[in-house]
C-alpha cells in the first residue's frame, strides 16, 4: 500500500517538537527561493489583516500584485489566525 507523501510530511510536522529539526527538513525540502515565498505569504496575511493595501504590500515586499492578491483570496478561504499569532508573537516589536 502506498503512502501520499504530502501526508506522510504533514504527520511527521505534526509530531515535530523541534523547531531545529523543523527547520533542517524544509530545508532540504525546499529551495531558499521557496522559503522566502512561504515568509512572504505569512507577511501578506499580516500586512492585510492590519489593513494594508495590496499595493503597498506589493511595494514594500518587493513582490507582484498577483502574488499580495492570491494571499488575499487564500486568508478568504482559510483561517490563517492560529498562524499569524504565533508570527506575531515570535516577530520583535520595532520601536516607531
Amino acid at each position: 500500500m502506498s503512502t501520499d507523501p504530502y501526508q506522510s510530511l504533514l504527520s511527521h510536522l505534526a509530531s515535530c517538537h523541534d523547531s531545529a529539526a523543523i527547520d533542517l527538513l524544509f530545508s532540504a525540502l525546499l529551495t531558499e527561493k521557496e522559503q522566502q515565498e512561504i515568509a512572504n505569504r505569512i507577511r501578506i496575511f499580516d500586512l492585510l489583516e492590519h489593513g494594508v493595501t495590496q499595493r503597498e504590500i506589493s511595494e514594500q515586499l518587493g513582490v507582484g500584485i498577483a502574488t499580495v492578491s492570491r494571499g488575499a483570496k487564500a486568508m478568504q478561504v482559510h483561517d490563517v489566525s492560529a498562524l499569524l499569532t504565533t508570527h506575531r508573537e515570535s516577530t520583535p516589536i520595532q520601536d516607531a
